[in-house]
């Protein structure tokens, strides 16, 4: 077996533990990606692409990440620490996906990988460097849907929403007003109380709106009125002249 190609992807943090990702080529014609290059208490180590280890439910038997403290599908509680353990003591969380099954094969994928990550140090402080890893466009953005788009557009539309004329005649319960009530409901400026003095002396309040034809009959009534002999009381006094 021979070692073809490493591509290297630094990482963006480099106090993180996980230097970087990489992908090797066996033999120019098999591919194995994720492997990752961490940082170890003594030193860069090579870890093989691996799937994080799940056990069943023993309510509804779906599938649950070890670490998980509920069921994702029944919500019944979990054993935190129910992973086995290695012989350091350490629980197993992950399982390896593909790994060598030999040191000598972990050795020459070890020097291999850690020499083409060095290398790659060195040439990410260079101008215009590129890394040549493939992620699939796993920075790449996605674009929202056209109904999204729609919605956001609608509600900014001026023509979608209540004017300042529109809120003012509504009622409070959220209905709107009639249009005839709108318009009683408004100030009227030809509206004015004015008083006038009949033949006896006597002041009448006379409203402009009601129109000319209206007062005019007011008037003439209480005219006659006052014509008519007032009636006094049995003792001869009288009472209630002059007053409105």
């Amino acid at each position: 077996m021979r070692i073809t190609e490493v591509r290297i992807k630094l990482m963006d943090d480099p106090s993180d533990r996980l230097c970087a990702f990489c992908s090797i080529t066996l033999d120019e014609c098999f591919v194995i990606r994720d492997l990752k290059i961490i940082h170890g208490a003594k030193g860069a180590f090579v870890a093989m692409p691996s799937r994080k280890l799940t056990d069943r439910c023993p309510k509804c038997h779906s599938k649950n990440h070890l670490r998980a403290t509920f069921c994702n599908q029944c919500g019944v509680r979990l054993h935190s620490e129910r992973a086995s353990k290695d012989d350091d003591g350490r629980a197993k969380l992950y399982a390896d996906i593909a790994h060598p099954i030999n040191s000598e094969c972990r050795d020459q994928i070890q020097q291999m990988v850690i020499a083409a990550y060095e290398e790659e140090l060195v040439k990410a402080k260079l101008d215009g460097y590129v890394c040549t890893y493939d992620d699939f466009e796993e920075d790449r953005y996605a674009s929202l849907n056209d109904e999204n788009e729609a919605g956001s557009s609608s509600t900014g539309n001026p023509s979608n929403s209540h004017t300042s004329s529109e809120r003012g005649s509504s009622s409070g319960n959220g209905r709107q007003q009639p249009e005839g009530r709108q318009q009683s409901e408004k100030p009227d400026a030809s509206r004015v109380r004015m008083t006038m003095e009949t033949e006896a002396g006597k002041m009448l309040r006379v409203d402009s709106a009601r129109g000319d034809e209206k007062n005019q009959r007011h008037a003439e009534s209480e005219s006659k009125r006052e014509q008519q002999p007032a009636t006094r009381p049995a003792g001869g006094e009288s009472f209630g002249d002059g007053i409105i």
